[in-house]
C-alpha cells in the first residue's frame, strides 16, 4: 500500500516557535517541544468533528475528537506557567502531568500515556546524557506503547495501540536517520497503518471506518513534522459513519452494552491494589483503563470505566484510596445534548404560524389572523427569515412563504431552525391570497398535523393570478408585450396583455372564473388606481352576481393585484 499523504508547503502553519533545525544527535531544545504540544492542540481542535464521525469503538458516541483535543490542549495550557528556561525533563513532566490531569475519556486517558512515555524518555535520555532527538523519539514512542497498553484492560488490534506500536518500529528502525527523515517515515508509516485499522476490527469494518484514536494520534505525528521540517502533511479526509449510534428507544445502549461512562481521579496509599481495582472493574464493565500520572508526593491514578452501576464502580475506588474529580455520563443523554437545541429552555409558545408579506396592508392582515409576519419588501435572506422562527419562541411553526423566497432557501431555514423542542412545517403557498385562505381554516385548537394539513389543503385550493406592469419587450404564451403593458398572470404563466389595467383585470377575471369558483380575494397593490379598482369591482358584480368578492389594500409594490379565487 502506499502512503496515503504527500509532503506539502505550509501555508499560514508554521508553529509558534517556527521550524527547528536540528541534528541527529544535537540536545533536543524544550523549545520543541513546547511549539510541538500547541501544534497538536491546534490540530486535534481542527479535525475534532472529523475524528468525531469516525468514533464507532469502544462506544459509538461521537466524543473521542472532543475527548482527545480537550486533553491535549489542559496539556499544552499547562506548559503556559512554566518559566520560558524551564528544562526538557521539566517540560515533558509537567505536559504529561497537564494531560492526566484534564484527560478526558478513553482516548484522553490514552493521550495522556502518550506523553507519559515521552516524559519518561526525557529523563532517561537526561540521566544517560544523551538527550537527542532521534533517542527521546524512539524511546518515547516505545515507552508510549508499552505505557497504553498496559492501561488498557483488554487491549485490541486495530485501535490506536496498534499505530502507536508501528510508529515504535519505525522510529527504532530510523533511529540513525536525519530527525526530519525520521518523523517523515514514522508520519507516513503510521498513516499506512491507520487505513489497516479498518480491516482489523469488526466495527470498523462494518462501519467502513478508520479508527478514531489512532486518526487522533497521526494529528500528533503529523504536528511534529511540521515543527522539525516546516512541511505539513497533506492527509485525506477520513469518512466517517454516524448513521448508527448504538441508543434505541428510551434506555442508554452502547456498543458495549453499558450505559454509563465513569471516570475519577484516584489517590492509593498502596499502589499494588491497583491490578485487584482493574479486575473488580472489568467485571462491572468493559473499556476499563487506569493509569498513574508522575505526581512526586503521592501514587495517583485516572480511572476509566464504562458500566450500568457506576455508585459500585466508585466504590470500588474508595475501597482502595481516595476518590476525587468524579464524572458520570449517561451516553443517551450525551447524544441527545448534542442535537440542535437539547439545550435551549422549552419554547414558551405551543403554536405559531410564520408568513412572508410584501405591503403594509397585507402584513396587516397577517397580524390581524394572528400570524407572525416577516416583511419580504425589500428582498428576505433565509438567516433573517429562521431567526423569526426562532423569535416565535414555539413548539409547532408552520411557514409560508408566499412565493417570496426560493425552495432551497426553505430548505436551508428547515436545517438552521429546527430543533429537538421546535417542530416546523412549511405549506407551499405561492402567493399571498393562498395565505389567506389557508389562515382562514387555521385552527390552533387542532392537533398540529391536523391543523397543518386542513391549512394545506386550503392553500392547494385555491386558484391564483396577478396583475402586473410589464418591465420590457417579451415574448409570451400570447404574444409579445411591449414595455408598460399590463400582464395578466395565473401562476406564472402570462395569459393576458392589454394597455387598459381595468381591462387586463377583468379578462384575467373571466379565465380564472371560467372553471366556476364562489369568493373572490383581491389584495390591491399600492400602484393601482382607485377608477381602475371601482372598474373591477364593477365588471365582477354584474358578470359574475352570485359570486362573493372579498377586496383589500395589500399595499405590495411587486403587483398591481393579487387575485385568488376559491
Amino acid at each position: 500500500m502506499q502512503p496515503v499523504s504527500g509532503a506539502q508547503p505550509v501555508s499560514g502553519a508554521q508553529p509558534v516557535g517556527g521550524v527547528h533545525a536540528i541534528g541527529a544527535s544535537a540536545p533536543i531544545s524544550p523549545g520543541l517541544i513546547r511549539d510541538w504540544a500547541r501544534a497538536c492542540a491546534d490540530g486535534l481542535a481542527e479535525q475534532r468533528g472529523e475524528i468525531n464521525d469516525l468514533n464507532v469503538f469502544p462506544i459509538p458516541d461521537a466524543d473521542t475528537g472532543s475527548n482527545m483535543a480537550f486533553t491535549m490542549a489542559g496539556a499544552a495550557d499547562a506548559l503556559d506557567d512554566l518559566p520560558v528556561d524551564a528544562d526538557l525533563c521539566t517540560v515533558t513532566r509537567t505536559l504529561a502531568d497537564g494531560a492526566v490531569a484534564n484527560a478526558r475519556g478513553n482516548s484522553g486517558i490514552i493521550l495522556s500515556q502518550i506523553l507519559m512515555g515521552l516524559a519518561d524518555a526525557a529523563d532517561l535520555a537526561t540521566a544517560d546524557n544523551d538527550p537527542s532527538f532521534n533517542r527521546l523519539t524512539a524511546s518515547g514512542l516505545r515507552l508510549a506503547s508499552l505505557s497504553a497498553q498496559r492501561a488498557v484492560s483488554v487491549p485490541r488490534e486495530g485501535t490506536v495501540l496498534t499505530v502507536l506500536r508501528v510508529a515504535a518500529d519505525v522510529a527504532a528502525r530510523e533511529v540513525h536517520s536525519a530527525p526530519a527523515d525520521l518523523v517523515r517515515a514514522v508520519a507516513d508509516e503510521a498513516a499506512i497503518a491507520l487505513e489497516e485499522t479498518t480491516e482489523q476490527m469488526i466495527e470498523l469494518a462494518n462501519a467502513g471506518v478508520v479508527d478514531a484514536g489512532a486518526r487522533g494520534f497521526l494529528v500528533l505525528l503529523d504536528a511534529m513534522v511540521l515543527v522539525v521540517t516546516g512541511v505539513a502533511n497533506r492527509r485525506r479526509t477520513y469518512r466517517g459513519s454516524m448513521t448508527d449510534t448504538g441508543h434505541a428507544g428510551g434506555e442508554c445502549s452502547g456498543s458495549g452494552d453499558t450505559d454509563f461512562e465513569v471516570m475519577y481521579i484516584l489517590v492509593a496509599d498502596d499502589g499494588t491494589r491497583i491490578a485487584a481495582l482493574r479486575d473488580e472493574l472489568g467485571q462491572l464493565g468493559d473499556s476499563v483503563v487506569i493509569v498513574g500520572d508522575s505526581s512526586a508526593d503521592a501514587e495517583q491514578f485516572s480511572v476509566h470505566v464504562h458500566t450500568d452501576v457506576p455508585g459500585e464502580a466508585i466504590e470500588a475506588g474508595l475501597r482502595v484510596g481516595e476518590v476525587r474529580d468524579i464524572r458520570i455520563s449517561c451516553f443517551l443523554l450525551d447524544e441527545v445534548r448534542k442535537d440542535p437545541g437539547a439545550n435551549e429552555p422549552p419554547p414558551r409558545h405551543k403554536r405559531a404560524v410564520l408568513v412572508l408579506a410584501q405591503g403594509d396592508g397585507a402584513a396587516e392582515l397577517f397580524a390581524d389572523a394572528g400570524a407572525v409576519v416577516v416583511r419580504t419588501d425589500h428582498g428576505i435572506h433565509p438567516a433573517t427569515v429562521a431567526e423569526a422562527i426562532r423569535a416565535a419562541d414555539s413548539a409547532h411553526t408552520i411557514v409560508m412563504g408566499n412565493g417570496m423566497i426560493a425552495s432551497a432557501d426553505l430548505v436551508s431555514v428547515g436545517a438552521d431552525a429546527r430543533s429537538s423542542k421546535r417542530s416546523l412545517v412549511f405549506i407551499p403557498t405561492l402567493s399571498m391570497v393562498q395565505c389567506l385562505a389557508a389562515l382562514a381554516v387555521h385552527e390552533p385548537a387542532e392537533s398540529p398535523d391536523v391543523d397543518a394539513f386542513a391549512m394545506a389543503e386550503a392553500a392547494a385550493a385555491t386558484r391564483w393570478g396577478s396583475l402586473r406592469r410589464s418591465t420590457s419587450r417579451m415574448m409570451t404564451l400570447v404574444g409579445t408585450c411591449e414595455l408598460g403593458d399590463t400582464l395578466g398572470l395565473i401562476g406564472s404563466d402570462v395569459l393576458v396583455i392589454d394597455d387598459d389595467q381595468a381591462l387586463a383585470a377583468a379578462k384575467l377575471l373571466d379565465l380564472m372564473l371560467g372553471t366556476g369558483g364562489e369568493l373572490v380575494t383581491i389584495l390591491v397593490g399600492r400602484d393601482l388606481c382607485a377608477e381602475t379598482r371601482a372598474r373591477i369591482s364593477e365588471h365582477l358584480h354584474r358578470e359574475y352576481p352570485g359570486i362573493e368578492l372579498a377586496m383589500y389594500d395589500g399595499g405590495q409594490t411587486g403587483q398591481l393585484l393579487q387575485i385568488g379565487v376559491e
